[in-house]
């Protein structure tokens, strides 16, 4: 008999399953993850940036749990002497159209309680000389890190309080025991008095597998990199950003200085055919069916069909992708990179076409359902974690925490 039993081995399923152990000492704690390893999808292929809270709306969960997030995530890694670096970064626009959209988001960024600095041409050369913009803001706080390091202490710190950690155990079916919970995996059955949902891709069908109704639906999209090659890592010191569309849910392509040395490009982000498809190939007919017949994916189809179409454009087309990296560092040329990884990210999507623009997580009878948690919920992991941990007590009170 387990007290909490954690789905999902991510990050925050792992910080959410520390956090309890550090509020219920005496606690059984169980986590369960389907896959041979820790962050093995969502958390284990992100751009491993510690982001600093610019572009959530100022009173989000996003705003606040990624403000605090970064803080508490520098201070953990210093703590446990994991490899980080506060390297700043760069948002500019590259166009005088772009001028309003960079204003508002220094407003944002000043609203959310954040260092930031409006810089000139020539000062966004004295960081990131080969950029070509009009006006760019720097953020002070953006860093970067390996997040299956982290995940990696998460579980080690995890066995030190005594919490059950269960790899390569899926869950199948959740039935009820009297007041308790069954969760029947293809490795026995695990009887516990709560259950917490961190399953990200599939958090949807597990909430659904607990009797809750999610009233979204995780529509996978996969994002895409280049990798510069290591003679052209120079053009770029810390991280370079683009003006984000607010009508657009993604950054845009953008360039990264990972904490290893290397330097990402990208992502684009394109509807994937599979929950788990990091290949263009990758294909689920029930992934895909669920998909085509939901509502919600066509309304928002419609909505966004040209940036669509280009990111499709730009997802066949490597001249395509590098005219858009272009913009921001006109030197790079097709030549200098080569694919790397991908990711998907697991987006909350509601019926009438608008993606869950806040974390989303929900009540259910002894259970906690995070069923929408993408970027940046590795920088807030900490932060999610601890607050799952104080809601347990009065999951009776719980109301449905989402924000559109």
């Amino acid at each position: 008999m387990y007290d909490f039993a954690i789905i999902g081995g991510g990050i925050v399923g792992l910080s959410t399953a520390m956090s309890l152990g550090k509020r219920y000492p005496q606690a059984r704690i169980l986590v369960l993850e389907k896959e041979s390893n820790w962050a093995f999808h969502q958390t284990g292929n992100n751009s491993g940036v510690i982001h600093s809270g610019i572009y959530y709306k100022p009173g989000s969960f996003k705003a606040k749990f990624c403000r605090d997030g970064s803080r508490s995530m520098v201070e953990f890694c210093q703590e446990h002497e994991i490899d980080h670096e506060i390297c700043g970064k760069v948002i500019v626009a590259t166009n005088e159209q772009e001028l309003p959209r960079l204003e508002n988001l220094y407003k944002r960024g000043l609203e959310n309680g954040l260092q930031v600095q409006k810089i000139s041409p020539e000062e966004v050369k004295e960081i990131e000389p080969h950029v070509s913009c009009v006006a760019g803001i720097r953020v002070f706080s953006t860093g970067i890190v390996n997040y299956k390091q982290v995940c990696l202490k998460y579980a080690q710190l995890i066995e030190k309080q005594g919490g059950d950690l269960r790899l390569n155990t899926k869950v199948l079916k959740i039935a009820a025991s009297g007041n308790n919970q069954v969760l029947e995996t293809n490795n026995g059955n695990f009887e516990t008095k709560f259950v917490i949902n961190c399953a990200g891709l599939h958090s949807d069908r597990i909430a659904k597998l607990g009797g809750v109704e999610p009233k979204a639906k995780i529509v996978p999209f996969r994002g895409e990199y280049y990798e510069l090659t290591p003679e052209k890592r120079y053009l770029v010191k810390t991280l370079i950003y683009p003006v984000p569309n607010p009508d657009f849910p993604f950054l845009g392509v953008h360039f990264t200085k990972m904490i290893d040395g290397t330097v990402h490009a990208g992502p684009n982000a394109v509807l994937s055919l599979k929950r788990e498809g990091y290949k263009k190939t990758d294909f689920d007919l029930r992934d895909f069916a669920e998909v085509m017949t939901y509502p919600g994916f066509w309304k928002l189809a419609a909505k966004h069909a040209d940036e669509g179409i280009q990111e499709i454009i730009r997802s066949f087309s490597k001249a395509a992708f590098v005219k858009s990296l272009q913009t921001l560092i006109p030197e790079v040329q097709a030549e200098d990179l080569v694919p790397t990884h991908a990711g998907v990210r697991a987006q909350a999507l509601m019926d009438d076409g608008k993606l869950v623009d806040d974390f989303l997580i929900i009540p259910g009878q002894n259970s906690i359902h995070v069923c929408n948690a993408p970027s940046p919920a590795a920088t807030s992991s900490l932060e999610i974690g601890k607050a799952i941990a104080s809601q347990v007590p009065q999951q009776s009170h719980l109301e449905t925490v989402i924000v559109a």
